[in-house]
């Protein structure tokens, strides 16, 4: 196979005492709760590509228990999930996120956090903000949630190209 395709999801709630940190871009609000920075948008996309490439996921590899994590940048961690996943001889071909959030306004940052993103994973990062409309924890403005999708590919695709 020379193709993967990974989901992948995180959610947390708001209420911690530090910045909100969402796909590596500090945004104004009440922060996350979490061990690392908690930015969910990074999460989800490192369990997407964990998943895709067949490896563990993020909490298996970067567990909570350990406290060499707490306050972990997620970006840095998101680095480091790309060197597993180019060590287990795939690349990113592309990934897609949506963020939910009811506050704050996202949308001005998703430029930003594609960008931020796209550094890490050494590709094309896409990111949607969307509301929770009322509807759930993420609704009610108690957490915020991210999904992504992940295409990985071998060398063999990229020479094809």
């Amino acid at each position: 196979m020379s193709l993967r395709v990974g989901l992948g999801y995180d959610i947390h709630a708001l209420g911690a005492d530090r910045p909100l940190v969402l796909g590596g871009v500090t945004v104004d609000g009440p922060g996350l709760l979490g061990h690392s920075d908690a930015d969910v948008v990074a999460h989800a996309v490192a369990d997407a590509l964990l998943g895709a490439a067949g490896l563990p996921d993020l909490g298996t590899i970067f567990p909570a228990a350990d406290e060499q994590y707490r306050d972990a940048d997620s970006l840095d961690l998101l680095r480091r999930v790309v060197e597993r996943v180019g060590t287990a001889g795939w690349s990113v071909t592309n990934v897609d996120v949506v963020v939910s959030a009811e506050a704050p306004r996202l949308a001005p940052h998703v430029a930003t956090m594609a960008a931020n993103l796209g550094a890490a994973v050494d590709g094309p990062v896409n990111v949607k903000a969307k509301r929770g409309e009322g509807v759930g924890t993420v609704g009610r403005g108690e957490a915020i949630a991210a999904w992504a999708v992940a295409l990985l590919q071998t060398p063999e695709v990229t020479e094809a190209r």
